[in-house]
């Protein structure tokens, strides 16, 4: 009893450790706390008498260190597993997305302003109202200018239109001034049933007669005759003595009497119809006249004429009339 006592005592366990010890492997591992050591081999041999029960105590005492073995065997694979990715409990791991946080900087901080840049921000500040203030001064002088310019435009057109009064007021005391030749048929004082066809100056301005022109046509009515007068290949003639005509007086164009109208006709049927009016005699005319008052290049002007005879039993007359392309002044 007392050899079993003693051979208890020298396999007493020893005090726990807490350093880790590294194993065979190179892995860290940590003895556990009811670990024991090993049952010294002298102890066994000085016993033989009681070297079978020293082993099975022995052995119950060491049971539960190897049984713990595994255990702090897991757990140092672990740690080696959490330190090695690769490595999940002895087995490869999947690779695992790497997360990447991003933070958002500190603000700065704001230094504080110096002397010039207060400076420049108030005069930025002044720089702005002044813009501003120019800026007013300029659109309202521009508006200024607008009414100014629409002002002007209107005194403008009132100048022109009382230009426009002024000339056509100029050419009408121009016009009324110049020399107007009227044609007029009057009877003839020394034929019986005679005409005068003569040109009077109805203007205030002498006119002179610088060419004339006369024709004689028989026809049916005024939409018989051309639509224009002709006179053949003959062109105005000047007189045969210069005819100047002051206000109020005349000079004779041309004379008509019964006695023509006979010798107008190729036939006595044809005198006939003249007679009983189934045809008319028309005689026309053209004056040309010069303004000696009126300035170089208007100084030309002419006066159409026509007039329609009539025949009577015994007495004949003679009057202006037939279309109005006959009968024009310029």
């Amino acid at each position: 009893m007392c050899v079993l006592v003693a051979a208890l005592q020298q396999t007493a366990p020893s005090p726990v450790s807490t350093n880790p010890s590294t194993t065979a492997t190179g892995q860290n591992t940590s003895r556990p706390a009811n670990a024991s050591p090993a049952v010294s081999p002298p102890a066994v041999r000085q016993n033989p008498a009681n070297a079978g029960a020293a082993e099975r105590t022995a052995g119950q005492l060491q049971s539960p260190a190897r049984q713990t073995a595994p255990r702090a065997t897991q757990q140092t694979s672990a740690a080696t597993g959490a330190a090695n990715p690769e490595d999940c409990g002895g087995f490869p791991c999947d690779a695992q997305p790497q997360r990447i946080v991003v933070a958002n900087p500190p603000p700065p901080a704001q230094a504080p302003w110096t002397l010039h840049e207060k400076i420049a921000w108030a005069a930025y500040v002044v720089l702005a109202f002044l813009g501003y203030a120019g800026i007013m001064l300029a659109l309202s002088l521009l508006k200024k200018i607008e009414r100014q310019t629409a002002a002007a435009e209107v005194a403008a057109n009132a100048a022109q239109t009382s230009a426009q009064a002024a000339l056509m007021n100029a050419q009408a005391m121009v016009v009324s001034d110049r020399p107007w030749l009227v044609v007029t048929v009057e009877p003839s004082p020394n034929v019986e049933n005679g005409f005068t066809i003569s040109a009077t100056n109805r203007g205030r301005s002498p006119a002179q007669v610088v060419g004339t022109a006369e024709q004689m046509r028989i026809a049916a009515d005024e939409s018989r005759l051309p639509e224009k007068p002709e006179y053949g290949n003959r062109e105005p003639a000047p007189p045969m003595v210069p005819i100047i005509l002051l206000h109020g007086e005349s000079t004779g164009l041309k004379s008509f009497s019964r006695a023509d109208a006979r010798g107008l006709c190729d036939s006595d049927e044809q005198f006939a119809r003249i007679e009983n009016w189934e045809e008319k005699i028309f005689l026309y005319g053209r004056v040309i006249y010069k303004d000696l008052a009126a300035p170089p290049g208007q100084q030309t002007h002419q006066t159409d004429w026509c007039a329609w005879y009539i025949h009577g039993r015994q007495r004949s007359g003679l009057v202006i009339g037939g279309p109005a392309a006959y009968n024009q002044h310029s």
